[in-house]
């Protein structure tokens, strides 16, 4: 089976299950965020965020692919492109920190260690990049927890938010607490041995990936409100 990573750029975005493509929640404010559901234009503003982002910071998520099928991806930048953060109670992202939006793994590669292997491909990027001591995300204490190998749970409606058992599961600190959304942190000096480990836990965790034998939903039918 053929397996790789690759840079999240607008000619993959499409690549990104629809609901999700079409979220803006953490990329727009409130009221712009409104707006452009109103004005049915979410997948441009989408696609405007990305374009911006790269031309301006580099690249900001990554699309994991099994026999070239989309299997899962991250999202991550500096908070000042994701004013969605500011409306959480644990709000605002350190200054050294890049904020881990959202990551996800499509049902049927559920349990094969890939989300853990998109978190240690983030933490590589940032830590190559240089003057980024830490990467930090809000959590939900309420969502479905999953059982196996860090992966997230499939991304469906209204959340957008990854749970805090996952960020646990790969290495996250709770540095904010609160009952709901604590905001969680990875110190990248913690992680520093990962640089040398990626390349061989990449290859080891995806040649690992299986699609499960259950029929799985279709990710590209999630509401337009599932994930970022």
């Amino acid at each position: 089976m053929s397996r790789r990573l690759a840079r999240l750029t607008l000619d993959n975005l499409g690549d990104v299950p629809q609901g999700c493509r079409s979220c803006t929640f953490w990329e727009l404010d409130p009221v712009r965020r409104q707006r452009a559901l109103d004005a049915g234009e979410s997948c441009s503003e989408k696609e405007a965020w990305v374009s911006r982002v790269l031309l301006e910071w580099g690249s900001c998520g990554r699309v994991a692919y099994v026999d070239d099928d989309p299997a899962g991806y991250v999202l991550y930048a500096p908070a000042t492109y994701l004013p969605g953060a500011d409306a959480f109670p644990t709000a605002p992202v350190s200054e050294d920190a890049v904020l881990l939006a959202t990551a996800m793994v499509y049902p049927e590669y559920a349990g094969s260690g890939l989300g853990r292997v998109l978190m240690q491909t983030v933490v590589k990027d940032l830590v190559k990049r240089g003057g980024i001591r830490a990467v930090e995300a809000f959590g939900d204490t309420r969502a479905a927890p999953r059982a196996s190998k860090g992966d997230p749970p499939p991304v469906t409606y209204g959340t957008c938010v990854l749970p805090a058992d996952y960020l646990l599961r790969v290495g996250f600190k709770t540095h904010r607490a609160h009952p709901r959304y604590p905001r969680m942190r990875l110190e990248l000096k913690s992680a520093v041995t990962w640089r040398d480990e990626v390349e061989s836990a990449l290859e080891r965790l995806l040649g690992a990936v299986r699609p499960a034998r259950h029929p799985a939903a279709d990710p590209s039918h999630r509401s337009s409100n599932g994930g970022s």
